[in-house]
């Protein structure tokens, strides 16, 4: 396993990992590369193809991987997740063909060579095997050849992959310039303007919103609407009854299995038997409080064989008490060495028990964990009734009850939302995967109930109805719109205008009090602030001041305008970055521009590779 384990992590082994969980070890190299159009292609790419299999086990494979940085599942979107995963096979595949076309290749001697140093190949003399070797092929239902051919084309892919992003080059001068500016340092004012201060001040005329509207109809559509009735169950809302002694003692049981844990004890008794059992026993009890041993009292007073030996009966196995086991052992319970029982009354007659050697795992007795197996117990049962109440809504969803007569049956609370949207949602229920069943085409036709949407820790399920598709807006529905747009452009420009003026005015640190609105002073700021706004902070350091002179900067802003005033900037002499440092930064910007080379290259090979998607079997995938 450890060879097999290092193997994966080596390079050809990560190729082979790739390899494996490719539906191209299914099909076989020839049938992918081959010039026969897939009937089941999800994309034509060149000469190649994307087949649908491969799309599926894509996406599935995506979509694990996102689910376990994720703890709701209804987050996940979908539609981006296989937007996502086909730009990637189909980026692939046209680097694959480009590979090729240029000559990229690997010869089987240096495959073989490369093979050969492997130690999963290699014999207990460190020599190449071929048994070994075979094994490992058929273990995966490959051939050499098909071995070779995907190492090949990787190989030849990623030497392909290395010439474009190798090839970006970021000089340290440059380097150097870009981290001097992070060292970057000016004291600064600010103060906003504030569109909505001037609001009022706006002045709209009907041909104001005509001219917007004609200018910008296309882009005035509705929004695709339904109203939307649902249900929505959460195992916080299960009540669960009082937990029973039945079901405390089945999670103590789970409990002891979960830890592994076996009852090592051995213990002895001492049985009483016939009309004076239990006066017999008192008094021995009482003896044996006094210090008196337990072996001489049992060899002396007890009616069992055992006595002989002092009691000893060996391991407890509650299996030889049959019907009294219970009994037994709650008894036993928490006992340790030399600790003794009352009296217990028994098939048998009276018994009194002690333990003579543990070696088992100390068990905390059930006593002492009673508050939490009884958490557990109401858990296990809320799960539970939950489970079956999920199952018994999916039943009536699918047999066709509308969502008020599930409601009323199963006593869920209905509720609703009116002009439920289909993007840009922010309504209750705005998570993608509920937004996709809400407007999901059959749903919407059908009026139906959809089955449980999981949303969190909870199931919703849906019926929406009087569904209203995006159309272009007329211009009465459209001229609320275009006034707040309006409002909000004309307001803006006024708030640009007012700080301009005011910028004008200000040359000297003096000047700033002088104003008409006062300043927020931020005092000695560097690029990194969290004082500013994204665009501010590169605004802030956009101009240098004079000598014992302050410069103020203006620019418009998603609120309305902002205005900075700064002083002289200032740039730490001495970097807090080491040599080893600066070339770290280097590399990681220099792999950044070669990504970006990479995804240019992708756009150029667009252009000379025919891409054709088919919309039919994409659809099928996506469950549309």
């Amino acid at each position: 396993m450890d060879k097999l384990r290092d193997f994966l992590k080596s390079w050809p082994g990560r190729i082979l990992l790739i390899l494996c969980l490719s539906p191209l070890a299914l099909l076989g190299v020839e049938s992918y590369f081959g010039g026969n159009v897939d009937p089941n292609q999800i994309a034509q790419v060149g000469e190649a193809s994307v087949g649908l299999s491969e799309y599926q086990t894509a996406v599935n494979s995506r979509r694990s991987e996102v689910l376990e940085q994720v703890e709701d599942a209804s987050l996940l979107n979908e539609d981006v997740l296989h937007e996502q995963v086909l730009k990637g096979l189909i980026d692939r595949t046209l680097l694959e063909q480009q590979a090729g076309k240029l000559g990229m290749t690997v010869s089987d001697d240096t495959i073989n060579r490369l093979l050969r140093q492997e130690e999963i190949f290699q014999d207990a003399e460190g020599n190449f095997s071929n048994d070994q070797f075979s094994n490992f092929l058929r273990q995966r239902g490959m051939t050499k050849n098909q071995l070779f051919a995907e190492f090949r084309n990787q190989l030849s892919l990623d030497q392909l992959n290395a010439s474009i992003v190798g090839t970006a080059v970021y000089p340290m001068q440059a380097v150097s310039q870009l981290i001097d500016l992070q060292l970057e340092s000016r004291n600064v004012w600010v103060h906003r303007f504030n569109w909505q201060d001037y609001a009022d001040k706006v002045k709209l005329s009907k041909a104001d919103i005509q001219s917007y509207y004609d200018a910008n109809k296309d882009t005035l559509k509705s929004a695709a609407m339904v109203d939307l009735a649902y249900i929505q169950l959460s195992p916080q809302a299960i009540k669960v009854d009082e937990v029973t002694t039945e079901e405390l003692q089945q999670q103590y049981e789970a409990y002891k299995q979960s830890i592994s844990a076996t009852d090592e004890r051995k213990v002895s008794q001492i049985l009483f038997t016939g009309k004076d059992a239990k006066t017999r026993a008192d008094k021995v009890k009482a003896r044996l409080n006094k210090g008196e041993a337990f072996a001489a009292l049992a060899k002396a007073e007890s009616d069992d064989p055992s006595g002989e030996t002092g009691g000893d009966i060996g391991r407890f196995n509650p299996s030889v008490f049959g019907s009294d086991a219970d009994t037994v052992q709650e008894a036993l319970e928490g006992l340790s060495v030399g600790d003794v029982t009352a009296p217990i009354k028994t098939s048998f007659g009276y018994q009194i028990f002690t333990v003579t050697e543990d070696n088992g795992k100390k068990i905390p007795s059930l006593d002492s964990m009673r508050d939490e197996l009884t958490a557990k117990a109401k858990e296990y049962k809320r799960q539970e009734i939950y489970a079956d109440k999920v199952t018994s809504i999916n039943d009536l969803a699918a047999d066709g009850f509308s969502i008020e007569d599930i409601a009323q049956q199963e006593n869920v609370s209905l509720k609703r939302i009116k002009d439920y949207r289909k993007v840009n949602n922010k309504s209750a229920l705005p998570q993608p995967a509920v937004v996709k069943q809400a407007f999901d085409e059959f749903t919407i036709q059908d009026q139906a109930v959809t089955a449980g949407v999981e949303v969190g820790n909870g199931t919703v399920w849906l019926q929406p109805s009087n569904y209203r598709p995006t159309k272009t807006l007329a211009l009465a529905n459209a001229t609320p719109r275009i006034t707040q747009i309006l409002r909000q452009q004309k307001a803006t420009a006024l708030a640009l205008k007012d700080a301009k003026a005011l910028a004008a005015g200000i040359k000297t640190p003096a000047d700033i009090s002088k104003q008409s609105v006062s300043f927020q002073a931020l005092g000695e700021i560097n690029r990194q602030t969290t004082q500013l706004t994204d665009k501010e902070r590169g605004l802030a350091f956009s101009q240098q001041a004079a000598d014992n002179g302050v410069v103020a900067i203006v620019s418009e802003t998603e609120m309305g305008a902002t205005l900075l005033v700064g002083d002289r900037i200032k740039t730490e002499q001495q970097s807090p970055l080491s040599d080893m440092q600066r070339a770290q930064t280097a590399s990681i910007i220099r792999d950044n521009l070669g990504q970006d080379q990479l995804q240019d290259y992708l756009d150029y090979l667009r252009m000379v590779y025919t891409v054709e998607i088919n919309e039919s079997n994409m659809a099928n995938a996506q469950g549309r």
